[in-house]
């Protein structure tokens, strides 16, 4: 455990403590702990402010803290992320092992047969700008999947294909996209590029915190440097949350009672032969008890069985993710070591206290279903970067916004990952009823819930400017589920919804011709770089 220092009863300080916070605009920025937290936060607000010299970033990291380097799918704003620090999407992909990510595909989620599945793209429904797709495809229900006839995707998907032509320049697309990536590789990359962009990097353990009188951090005692003084203090330490959580004791609230799980158990697998496909989206299994993440890299594949240990002990999740490995025990062990993780699902009770803002896992961590970290990086980032405060003034105004947006956005995670299982109908183990039991469906949900018996989700449902996840993610999980509405709203046929159901199936057939495979794309471009903007 750290030690906190603040001035003794003579009044007297340490230097850290006398320095005058943002003196004539100057603002020195500390990022604590490395990984793809402490690299994407540190790089955003060098690319940002690199023009200013009055902004100064370090950052500092231990060296005998591995990172947990399991968050290796991102959501399509990574590529103006990557774009907006000044990183190509050719050196990305060459230097981090990376594929296309276009969407995810949910298998067994509905019931336990094995023909279950639905889609959820990145693309959003054929016409959004003009109508509800939804309210016109109830007509065809039994005849297509929600996600098949408003979108081009699930098909483009489904036959691995890439997202893009060799000729489309860099993050510029014909189908929306993230990544699939190394996170080691990324965090090697980030780096690189953060140092050129000025960052300075420091490796050192953190012993103490030194505190100004009114509860602000003045500067951290290092074991090699000294101390290491600044303005603005962004916790980046992962789960042991260094500064937030063990300096300033800000609680962690659960969210166990709605999301149970707490484990995973992962392994990383090579394909059978260099020429085997590589999937365009990330495959998430359901199984008796819990979920199995499936990510194809061009490499290898990161395969994870994501449980709750009150359900499922070490010897249990071994024998599943053998199963779905199509291995033995014996082998899986042997081969691949599986690495198994533990965490409470839940986040910080605040993020920004006095002049010290949490980023990543030290702000908090729920499961993986839906790829949902790394996003939230960047949107924390962004968020510090482009409301950096200059002023104490503006920093207690700064703090207070942050912690508001981002309250709301990590409560609309869990109930956007809460959708997912209270509409399965599975009852092949006491784990899925624990999960749709109506005391653990949050409020928020369940007013949705019942909206939706009767209205498609829509812009009423979701009152911020910028959600994490639009009606049309609703949608695609909603209907994906065959949730259905218990009657069909009035609906007169309508011109457009038919004529945009036909421009979805042409589309498809214009894609099938153009697009290639995953796998021959990521060759091209490692041969032959994408085109620039």
């Amino acid at each position: 455990m750290m030690q906190a220092t603040t001035p003794d009863a003579t009044g007297n300080r340490t230097d850290a403590t006398k320095e005058q916070p943002f003196s004539e605009g100057r603002v020195t920025i500390v990022v604590v702990g490395g990984g793809s937290a402490g690299w994407l936060t540190a790089a955003l607000l060098a690319a940002d402010h690199q023009a200013d010299p009055r902004i100064n970033i370090t950052l500092i990291e231990s060296a005998s803290v591995p990172t947990i380097g399991v968050g290796e799918g991102t959501w399509p704003s990574m590529r103006a992320t990557l774009a907006r620090i000044g990183i190509s999407e050719t050196e990305f992909i060459q230097s981090c092992d990376a594929s296309f990510k276009q969407g995810s595909v949910f298998r067994n989620w509905r019931s336990t047969a094995p023909q279950d599945c639905y889609y959820h793209p990145f693309t959003p429904p054929v016409a959004a700008n003009e109508l509800n797709m939804a309210e016109h495809w109830f007509r065809h229900h039994q005849q297509v999947e929600f996600a098949a006839a408003v979108s081009s995707q699930p098909a483009i998907i489904a036959a691995g294909l890439a997202p893009k032509r060799i000729t489309t320049p860099e993050y510029a697309f014909l189908q929306n996209y993230g990544y699939h990536l190394d996170a080691g590789k990324f965090v090697a990359l980030l780096s690189n590029h953060a140092k050129r962009l000025g960052v300075k990097h420091l490796v050192d353990d953190v012993v103490a915190v030194q505190s100004h009188p009114d509860g602000r951090i003045a500067g951290l005692q290092t074991a090699q440097h000294g101390a290491l003084t600044g303005d603005l203090f962004v916790d980046c330490s992962g789960l042991s949350s260094l500064l937030l959580g063990q300096h300033y004791q800000t609680p962690l609230l659960s969210v166990q009672h709605s999301l149970l799980n707490d484990s995973a158990l992962a392994v990383q697998v090579p394909y059978e032969n260099d020429h085997a496909p590589i999937a365009s989206a990330t495959l998430a299994t359901a199984q008796a008890q819990g979920w199995v993440w499936d990510i194809g890299l061009p490499t290898r594949r990161g395969v994870g069985f994501v449980h709750h240990s009150g359900h499922t002990d070490e010897e249990q999740a071994h024998r599943t993710l053998a199963q779905y490995l199509h291995l033995s025990e014996q082998e899986l062990n042997a081969r691949y070591q599986p690495r198994l993780i533990r965490f409470t699902p839940g986040y910080r009770k605040q993020f920004w206290r006095h002049n010290c803002v949490a980023v990543g896992m030290a702000a908090g961590f729920i499961e993986p279903l839906e790829a949902s970290a790394l996003v939230m990086v960047e949107l924390s980032a962004t968020f510090i970067s482009e409301q950096l405060p200059r002023s104490l003034a503006q920093l207690a105004i700064v703090s207070e916004r942050f912690n508001q947006t981002f309250s709301y956005r990590w409560q609309q995670i869990v109930e956007f990952l809460k959708l997912h299982y209270v509409l399965s109908t599975r009852d092949d183990s006491d784990y899925w009823l624990a999960q749709r039991a109506e005391a653990s469906i949050p409020a928020s949900l369940q007013q949705k819930l019942t909206m939706w018996q009767h209205l498609v989700p829509s812009r009423y449902d979701l009152p911020m400017a910028e959600e994490l996840f639009p009606a049309a993610s609703y949608q695609y999980i909603l209907y994906g589920m065959r949730h259905l509405p218990v009657s069909e709203r009035p609906n007169k046929a309508n011109s457009r919804a038919n004529q945009a159901f036909a421009e979805v199936q042409q589309q498809i057939q214009q894609l099938r011709a153009g697009l290639v495979p995953n796998r021959e794309l990521l060759h091209q471009i490692k041969t032959h770089g994408l085109q620039k903007i």
